[in-house]
């Protein structure tokens, strides 16, 4: 008999997995991680690029087979998907996972949403497929040694491989016809890490949600008898082949599947910022917090991080941000925000904001440096040091584990906390609570759609 290939061994494990096989605790991340991601959608409303893109869909038209999140009209599947993981990811403010290669396996939900709902599956039927759409992206995020982030591509070009599994899992497609979508997606969407190298685009937060529309057009494509390379992977000039300054561990993709969930090894953003920001945000808020500085007292600003960080995070146009999309990706700008204001928050991110004079003048006093002891130690900690210079002498902090992440990881209360100020705007209090109460109830929805019906802007 013939050696499945990875491809076959997804596609027989999404399968055979269903919601009884999956631990109570792995189901109840799941349901915690669409919350938070629900939240995220709903913060994005009113960005620029997130209704430039439902523009597009409308102009596009076509069936009308599942629900836009907050609009509430309806769209074709592929559509959908693309602008719900458009919404979740637009502000840089949902789940995060780093390992070799970062990911935000979130922005992989809404693949499930819309097929889903199209093929009215159950609540139970649902976190099945997150905790599917977690299990393989994270085990992507571990098999590349250096990560391909680290050679030039975006980690999109991973998500590529996952959202045809699940969307596949959704359609009720054949194991023979989930390797196809594979084959089919997994060989045509490679996106290049220039999207977020110097003045980022909005290219910055399609990259992964154009991924994400990909595994559902190719698990349609499947559906209707289209093929596609059954080796994508470890087959001539597949993956393995063609990424060839990379070692891969194949086994980290296939073995012990089943038996443990990675999901519940993801974190939270606690700001909405890119994410080796994260641990000298929260570095420079307990030096502030911690010794009573007042953002007036502050000379200077030593920010020790990652080579990485340094360079793709303080590069010259990290200094004067001037839209969205670099600010967020901007270490200086984020550090400034983070001692002027004792947060980083969405509205941080505003073109009002973004010409804030308290915060500009903290730029000029901000230096960054890569520190060789913390590439030593990168990627399974992301350790930062911020020192800030004061008339009183210089307080130094070290933070190894942003909040957020599992080793600091938030409450129910403080999910609950951030869905409730990602949604204000948006959603009236009642269905606010509603939304919360039946995310958490999932199991008990026997039809997706209804719940979708939830997730539609009443302000």
């Amino acid at each position: 008999m013939k050696e499945e290939t990875i491809s076959q061994r997804w596609a027989r494990f999404a399968l055979e997995l269903d919601y009884q096989k999956i631990p109570q605790k792995a189901i109840d991340e799941a349901k915690r991680f669409l919350l938070d991601s629900v939240g995220c959608a709903f913060s994005a409303l009113k960005n620029q690029d997130t209704q430039a893109a439902y523009r597009y869909i409308q102009d596009l038209g076509g069936e009308k087979q599942a629900t836009v999140i907050g609009w509430g009209e309806k769209a074709n599947l592929p559509q959908a998907t693309l602008i719900n993981s458009l919404l979740i990811r637009a502000l840089d403010y949902n789940d995060i996972y780093w390992e070799q290669d970062p990911s935000h396996p979130s922005d992989i939900i809404p693949a499930i949403l819309s097929t889903g709902e199209y093929k009215q599956k159950s609540g139970k039927e649902i976190l099945a497929g997150i905790v599917l759409a977690y299990e393989l992206e994270m085990r992507l995020c571990q098999a590349a040694f250096p990560g391909v982030r680290e050679i030039g591509w975006h980690h999109a070009t991973l998500t590529q491989f996952v959202s045809p599994v699940v969307a596949g899992k959704m359609l009720d497609l054949s194991n023979d016809k989930i390797v196809a979508a594979i084959g089919i997606s997994g060989s045509s969407h490679y996106t290049l890490g220039g999207v977020v190298a110097g003045h980022l685009t909005n290219m910055k937060n399609a990259a992964d949600p154009f991924a994400v529309e990909a595994g559902v057009r190719a698990a349609l494509l499947a559906e209707k008898g289209y093929s596609g390379p059954v080796e994508v992977f470890e087959g001539k000039e597949g993956l393995f082949e063609v990424f060839d300054k990379i070692k891969w561990n194949q086994d980290v993709l296939i073995e012990g599947l089943g038996e443990t969930f990675l999901i519940n090894q993801c974190g939270y953003k606690a700001f909405p910022t890119e994410a080796l920001t994260h641990q000298p945000i929260t570095a420079a808020m307990e030096v502030m917090q911690e010794n009573q500085i007042h953002p007036q007292d502050v000379d200077e600003i030593l920010v020790e991080t990652t080579t990485r960080g340094a360079d793709i995070l303080s590069d010259p146009s990290k200094y004067k941000p001037t839209t969205k999309e670099t600010a967020d990706h901007s270490l200086p700008y984020c550090i400034a925000v983070a001692v002027a204001k004792g947060n980083v928050l969405p509205s941080d991110f505003t073109d009002e904001a973004l010409r804030n004079p308290l915060v500009w003048s903290m730029l000029d006093k901000i230096k960054v440096i890569a520190n060789p002891e913390i590439d030593s130690l990168f990627p399974k900690i992301k350790r930062a040091i911020v020192s800030i210079k004061t008339s009183r002498g210089t307080f130094r902090k070290q933070e190894d584990f942003a909040k957020g992440q599992p080793e600091r990881t938030l409450s129910n209360e403080e999910i609950i906390s951030k869905f409730k100020a990602n949604s204000e705007e948006i959603i009236s209090s009642s269905r606010i609570e509603e939304i919360i109460e039946t995310t958490l109830k999932l199991d008990t929805v026997n039809e997706i759609g209804k719940y979708l019906e939830l997730l539609v802007g009443d302000k």
